[in-house]
């Protein structure tokens, strides 16, 4: 009698490509004994068709299959929106799996499989994956400062120009970014400044500002003149204002 389902399983599609129909069947009757929905494909063709049709959250890939084999299904696979992948393989040396597991697979089973020594160790990898989304679902709806085009990030410390092109600050620049861009079309002064962007090595005059001011201007100077003077104005005897509207998006 099969145990019951892991709370992961309900619902969770398999796919299980080998070009023996034998294991084929016998590792998809055992998932779906317990509690998984599970299809088989014999090849890289017939795996690529069925990834097309359907969501799946774990692939079970042999490596030695004739014609393309699973090391090279795995390498074209885009890892960034492609399942998990076990490998299946007879080949019991340590490099081969250190190769697997080097290009993306999140295991490597040795065959003969044990079908619960299997199942445990999809288990194991979805548990992993599950783990992992609230911090995906987090970096993929992270924020983004806007503004006059531009694009920050003070999570992932990036600056994207109104063309998309990165721009690479030092830790003194992307402070004084924060602190400006925190506190848009207001008057703000050097020692205000340096206060908010102070860092463990920050110099305690005021001429530091001026200088990281000149330079962070000068790496948002775009060719057509528009960007660092028109973003970070100069208030004479008071000190500095971000001039643009800053959107939270």
């Amino acid at each position: 009698m099969p145990e019951p389902a892991h709370v992961l399983d309900l619902e969770t599609a398999i796919l299980v490509v080998d070009d023996d129909p034998g294991i084929r069947e016998l590792l998809a009757n055992f998932l779906i004994a317990h509690g998984y929905i599970a299809d088989t494909a014999e090849g890289a063709t017939a795996m690529r068709l069925a990834l097309s049709r359907r969501a799946y959250a774990l692939v079970v890939l042999d490596v030695m299959m004739p014609g393309e084999d699973g090391l090279a299904v795995l390498r074209s696979l885009d890892r960034a929106d492609a399942p998990a992948v076990i490998m299946l393989s007879t080949i019991a040396g340590d490099i081969d799996r250190i190769v697997g597991l080097e290009m993306g697979a999140d295991d490597y089973v040795g065959k003969p499989a044990n079908p619960r020594e299997l199942l445990a160790r999809i288990r194991s990898v979805l548990r992993r994956k599950e783990t992992a989304l609230p911090a995906q679902r987090r970096m993929a709806h992270r924020a983004f400062q806007r503004f006059a085009g531009w694009r920050f990030d003070p999570i992932g410390r990036e600056l994207y120009d109104p063309d998309d092109v990165i721009i690479h600050l030092s830790d003194g620049e992307f402070r004084l970014l924060i602190a400006l861009t925190e506190r848009p079309r207001r008057v703000l002064s050097r020692d205000m400044l340096l206060d908010l962007s102070r860092g463990p090595a920050a110099e305690n005059f005021d001429r530091a500002i001026d200088v990281q001011i000149s330079r962070l201007r000068r790496k948002m100077s775009r060719l057509d003149g528009q960007g660092g003077d028109d973003l970070i104005r100069t208030v004479r005897n008071e000190g500095y204002m971000f001039s643009a509207d800053v959107e939270i998006r």
